[in-house]
């Protein structure tokens, strides 16, 4: 069966999509152009020209191919017009450094997303101390609060209550009541705190 050579911008952007996930898949099995012509009974050159975005492929020829390559119609398609993606991405150690009310040195926050729009719907942090001997300031802000322990042991306080901390364990509590470190125990300290902030607040 001839391939089809009318182009359209859909065709082609069709085309560059089926070529490039044929060749990725091709690719995840191991196998060579010259093994899927065989097992396809399709010229090597026109799998070539495929995978390349060079011609239209007819959905004879594309079950063929996936018959070769052993996955079905629907695996070929699953990224086909999805959504543009926008996900934040923070590497290691490029978290934005910033500043809370009491904090000194030895006591550091980067946060892990930001410009998150007009809207803040949730602040998560990266929390380090390594100094035993600072004094550390008590916070109060809106929402629920998640803490996550990396590394270390501290006590942390919330409201009247001490809570022992080491890395593994979490704590969620309401942000409005008074918390913070209470006693550094064993250095270094990491933990991750997520400020998650309510429909109710959002306008504040």
């Amino acid at each position: 069966m001839q391939e089809d050579s009318t182009s359209s911008p859909h065709s082609e952007s069709l085309a560059r999509y089926l070529g490039n996930t044929i060749r990725e898949m091709r690719q995840q099995h191991g196998l060579t152009i010259a093994e899927v012509s065989e097992k396809s009974g399709i010229s090597k050159g026109m799998l070539s020209k495929i995978e390349n975005a060079l011609t239209a492929t007819s959905l004879e020829t594309l079950v063929k191919i996936t018959n070769a390559l052993g996955i079905s119609m629907a695996t070929i398609f699953r990224h086909y017009n999805a959504p543009e993606g926008g996900a934040q991405l923070i590497k290691q150690g490029q978290g934005m450094e910033v500043v809370r009310r009491g904090t000194k040195s030895g006591h550091t926050y980067h946060l892990l997303s930001y410009n998150q729009g007009p809207k803040k719907y949730f602040e998560p942090f990266l929390i380090s101390m390594d100094d035993a001997s600072e004094i550390f300031p008590t916070f109060e802000h809106q929402g629920i609060e998640f803490i996550y322990m990396l590394q270390g042991k501290l006590d942390y306080r919330h409201g009247q209550k001490t809570y022992f901390l080491e890395a593994g364990d979490s704590l969620t509590f309401a942000g409005d009541i008074p918390h913070g470190p209470e006693r550094l125990i064993e250095l270094p300290i990491r933990f991750l705190a997520i400020i998650y902030y309510n429909t109710a607040n959002l306008d504040d």
